[in-house]
């Protein structure tokens, strides 16, 4: 059985992805704020660590390595939103943006990058975001939109080590996800042309499958219809 560490498991993508990857035979591996209550499936592993916090961080993946022996994918979910533009985006917006979005998934890559070249590959999938590559989306939000598109370039920097060792390290980058508290909060918009956390999990499963080994280097646009 493939083992697949997720963070952000309990959020609605991570469910979504949780019940994918189950469904496939994974075992999964969920990493859950120790602060939070979370209800995850039957025969879902959870680590308790805040992945802000790179020490903790460390040692939950230590631990997870010790009972689990591989970690054959890494599906990096966890991260928040915050709007406004550069008039209203001061240094400590962005540096709650930068720990948020790009620190907690450069912190987990880390260990399970090198994890991945000890045991002789895997796959590595980020979620960047619609706005953080286009630049006209991104204006109004702006320090979600840096944060996250400093891990496209963390995804390039980790293929060109990962090139020779089988560890491949993809980037999912959706557009508005069709969630009920994205609803609550825009109830004027289109939701027909939103993307679909089921759909979010093929893509992934896709990526961390044998058909998805012939990509290197990929980012998938999951944009829906918008």
């Amino acid at each position: 059985m493939k083992n697949v560490l997720i963070t952000g498991a309990a959020g609605n993508l991570g469910q979504a992805v949780v019940e994918k990857f189950m469904s496939e035979g994974y075992q999964v591996l969920a990493t859950v704020d120790p602060t939070a209550s979370h209800k995850l499936k039957d025969g879902v592993k959870t680590y308790a660590a805040d992945l802000t916090n790179e020490s903790q961080v460390n040692d939950v993946i230590a631990k997870a390595i010790g009972e689990n022996k591989t970690i054959d994918a890494a599906l990096l979910l966890v991260g928040g939103y915050a709007g406004g533009n550069i008039d209203a985006t001061d240094g400590a917006a962005l540096r709650k943006m930068m720990s948020l979005n790009f620190e907690t998934s450069y912190f987990v890559a880390r260990p399970v990058f090198q994890q991945m070249v000890k045991q002789g590959g895997g796959r590595i999938v980020l979620v960047t975001a619609k706005t953080a590559l286009i630049s006209e989306a991104g204006k109004n939000n702006i320090g979600y939109s840096l944060s996250k598109f400093l891990l496209t370039k963390l995804a390039e920097l980790l293929n060109a080590e990962g090139a020779s060792k089988n560890v491949v390290c993809s980037v999912i980058a959706p557009s508005t996800i069709d969630t009920e508290a994205n609803r609550k909060s825009m109830p004027n918009a289109d939701f027909s042309k939103w993307v679909k956390a089921q759909d979010i999990a093929e893509a992934m499963y896709f990526l961390c499958g044998d058909k998805g080994s012939i990509l290197r280097e990929p980012i998938l646009k999951v944009y829906g219809g918008s």
